[in-house]
């Protein structure tokens, strides 16, 4: 384990010298030794894009700028768009914590967080980077046709680069729910993966219509979303979604969920 986090390159935005040194006494309790540390978004920026990581981590507020505005930097970047992202942040507002979720981020750690949080986070990282580690099992890929639902581009494209590093490689995707529903009616697929929260038609109202009016009523349907309401998600499980995951995403735990969906086919 020790010999995987010292090939790790790690970038750490963090303005507060306390807060870094923190960050810092658990690099090393991790065995990481390759990391960078950076004060302002525009310094980190720049190092990313000469030098691109393995994983960045960043606080929400920086000098210069925000932890959301410099994942969004890095997503619009075709050198860096597909770098992990991590924020470090004491927020609660589900304003923040969505649009930082919505933009691809690996992992959100709450402040103050442990050790054993920054070590789970780090190896869901490895694991993304690691496309071995998540090949699925058991399942024919080229013959798995997957249909993506989601109206954030950026939460799109990182799905998709894990649904391609597992070896799934038609991939059809919609903005929201209101064009998934034609594609459903004219193609078949294997398994759909859709957000919650989406204009127009929402993940929900996507799932009834799979459920009570479509061809294929009994697809596997995967839910990934920050959705919190237990309410909201309570009425999906019972109209029949095969599996709700938070973003950010576990990617041992989507590749688990997806093997157990489409072995049940």
């Amino acid at each position: 384990m020790e010999q995987q986090f010292n090939s790790l390159y790690i970038v750490l935005v963090e303005p507060s010298s306390s807060q870094s040194k923190i960050v810092l006494n658990q690099f090393s309790d991790l065995g990481i030794q390759h990391y960078k540390l950076f004060k302002t978004a525009s310094e980190a920026l720049d190092a990313i894009e000469s030098d691109p990581p393995d994983l960045v981590i960043s606080a929400l507020h920086l000098p210069d700028n925000t932890g959301i505005e410099l994942v969004h930097e890095m997503r619009n970047n075709k050198i860096t768009e597909d770098v992990p992202f991590m924020l470090i942040s004491t927020t609660t507002l589900f304003k923040e914590l969505d649009a930082i979720k919505q933009a691809g981020a690996s992992a959100v750690l709450p402040k103050p967080f442990k050790a054993k949080d920054l070590k789970r986070a780090v190896l869901t990282t490895m694991d993304w980077l690691n496309p071995e580690s998540i090949e699925l099992d058991n399942v024919d890929i080229e013959t798995i046709s997957v249909l993506l639902v989601d109206d954030s581009k950026m939460a799109r494209r990182m799905i998709r680069i894990t649904l391609e590093k597992m070896g799934i490689e038609k991939i059809t995707e919609a903005v929201d729910g209101k064009q998934a529903i034609p594609i459903i009616q004219s193609e078949i697929f294997d398994l759909i993966v859709t957000d919650y929260n989406m204009p127009e038609v929402d993940g929900h109202e996507l799932l009834k219509f799979i459920r009570n009016e479509s061809n294929q009523s009994s697809v596997p349907v995967l839910m990934v979303t920050t959705e919190g309401d237990q309410g909201k998600l309570a009425a999906i499980q019972q109209d029949g979604i095969s599996a709700i995951v938070d973003k950010p995403f576990a990617v041992a735990e989507v590749k688990r969920l997806i093997e157990t969906s489409l072995s049940e086919l």
